[in-house]
């Protein structure tokens, strides 16, 4: 058993806006670091991080409102489910729970949320770590440069799923265990980080009442801010990792991005596809460690 095993990690809620917010914590000295999930997932996805991070810093994870264990309100009604809410829901977060400005180690949306944070609130974010950003490649002012079957077929799929009953029948078919497996299995560079314990923990919030309206309204979201807007509106320094394996985002698009002025270094991560923190802690952990300790001097 190592030092960063031996950490016990705390689950714990908080209110934000009226909804039940889940969020875990371990680590009672250093700089403040919060993580932030990808589509779908949850704080469980940064579980091989948090202890090791927690070392020298204080580290949180949260479930972004609509995923995990946090509450799944009907979209719209009042919660529109968009990178302005989550930026928002991260940064009173900041405030409200750690109570000082934090570093932001996202990935895939998870990126997107941070960078809007960074973007919103430049004076509550340190610095902000990407990894696999999602590059939204369905987005509207994207589609052009997709295939010609997929620029048609996408907004296709979008409006049949706004077609509420067709819509909640896709989702029962994505949200069980096999498809989730087979789809991680596609994302996931290191097949054997595909773990009985990781299926579980992004099936069971997927049977929560609420979750096949987040998870409709998300894939309808073709709009709202890319990567590429944020960056050159980004104050603090920003690291960018990225798994080479990557299906979903591709690296080679990923690098555009490291072109940034913010942007300090982009880091590729051979073999490791598009959850590194998950996949490859042994190679993620100790670039976010340096990358931490350097910038809180």
């Amino acid at each position: 058993m190592t030092v960063a095993d031996s950490i016990p990690i705390q689950s714990s809620q908080w209110y934000w806006r009226g909804f039940s917010i889940r969020y875990q914590q371990v680590g009672r000295t250093g700089p403040a670091v919060l993580c932030i999930h990808g589509f779908g997932a949850s704080s469980e996805h940064w579980r091989r991080t948090l202890p090791v991070l927690a070392q020298a810093n204080r580290v949180y994870a949260i479930d972004l409102i609509g995923f995990g264990q946090s509450a799944k309100p009907r979209p719209n009604a009042p919660i529109a489910y968009t990178f302005e809410t989550w930026g928002a829901q991260v940064l009173d977060f900041c405030r409200q729970v750690i109570g000082e400005p934090a570093f932001l180690v996202g990935n895939s949306i998870g990126c997107i949320v941070a960078l809007q944070a960074a973007v919103m609130a430049p004076e509550q974010v340190r610095g902000v770590a990407m990894l696999d950003c999602s590059l939204r490649l369905l987005h509207e002012r994207k589609r052009q440069r997709l295939p010609w079957y997929r620029r048609a077929s996408a907004p296709l799929l979008q409006r049949l799923l706004g077609y509420r009953p067709f819509g909640h029948f896709f989702f029962s078919r994505v949200a069980r265990p096999r498809v989730i497996r087979r789809l991680l299995g596609q994302a996931y560079g290191r097949p054997k980080a595909v773990t009985d314990d990781l299926i579980l923990a992004l099936w069971q919030p997927s049977q929560e009442p609420g979750a096949a309206d987040v998870f409709l309204a998300f894939v309808r979201y073709s709009q709202g801010p890319l990567a590429e807007d944020l960056l050159p509106q980004v104050q603090c320094p920003v690291l960018i990792l990225w798994g080479e394996a990557d299906p979903w985002e591709p690296v080679a698009l990923g690098r555009e991005l490291g072109r940034y002025e913010a942007v300090e270094a982009f880091i590729p991560l051979p073999g490791v596809g598009h959850c590194p923190q998950d996949e490859a802690p042994e190679l993620v952990n100790p670039l976010l460690q340096e990358w931490v300790a350097r910038h809180s001097g």
